[in-house]
């Protein structure tokens, strides 16, 4: 696997073109068939406009929770350092609502994420000539009980996002019954931790030569198979212990 990040001009808020930043950035680049092409989160909430000046909010808690889908307080997060929430089913620290890199303005998570892939995808596709490849929009994360951020898919457009290995068997002969890979996450992973998280000014990364990889078009609009029923997810007996509070989308 080979991952190449692109250093671009600054993307500045409140609002920039995307479609020309993309055009500056991939110019004279051969992009390949079976590539995969991740874009920061942050670009994407800037070509949308979703950026608010800092000091036209008294109250960042309150925005938190108008952003939020659900939320805890912050007095119940230890040292009172974000508030935690759920966003677009993702858990996040602060509904994913950004400052760094923002020169003066909160960066609020992208709106219709897989739409904004889905619009990406199509310029790509319109522009480049490219049949067999896939977007990604990625974002920095927290995992319980670990140390650092990771990158994580928030939305993507043009691939199947997961590898299934039921029914197959390990080297030793033992049916697989549960194992799925997440191949979305894996490659959001790869790109963030290459793009960094500092002023390195790379939001976007392409990656080639990936193993495994169905391309195809759907709509993860409609189904999701990243998404898990709660009742389903091995983590439901954490999760529903938790008091929610319900956020302004809801």
């Amino acid at each position: 696997m080979f991952v190449k990040t692109i250093k671009t001009r600054p993307f500045v808020p409140p609002k920039d073109d995307l479609f020309s930043l993309l055009g500056e950035a991939l110019s004279g680049l051969n992009l390949k068939e079976k590539s995969i092409i991740v874009l920061a989160s942050k670009i994407i909430s800037i070509w949308q406009g979703r950026c608010i000046k800092m000091d036209e909010i008294k109250d960042k808690d309150e925005l938190i929770k108008k952003e939020a889908d659900f939320y805890l307080d912050r007095n119940k997060v230890p040292k009172g350092y974000v508030m935690l929430t759920v966003k677009d089913n993702i858990i996040i620290p602060t509904a994913g609502i950004d400052e760094s890199n923002a020169n003066g303005y909160f960066v609020l998570w992208p709106k219709n994420p897989f739409g904004a892939a889905k619009e990406i995808y199509n310029f790509i596709k319109e522009n480049y000539y490219l049949n067999n490849f896939g977007i990604i929009i990625a974002d920095s994360h927290c995992t319980p009980s670990r140390l650092g951020t990771t990158g994580i898919s928030i939305a993507y457009y043009g691939f199947y996002p997961l590898k299934d290995y039921r029914g197959t068997k390990d080297i030793f002969g033992r049916e697989m019954k549960i194992s799925q890979s997440n191949v979305a996450d894996s490659l959001a992973a790869t790109a963030v931790f290459n793009m960094g998280e500092g002023n390195e000014q790379t939001p976007i990364a392409i990656i080639e030569n990936i193993n495994f990889i169905k391309f195809e078009e759907f709509d993860p609009r409609k189904s999701n198979p990243l998404e898990i029923d709660r009742d389903d997810d091995i983590y439901a007996p954490l999760l529903k212990a938790i008091k929610w509070q319900k956020g302004g989308n809801n």
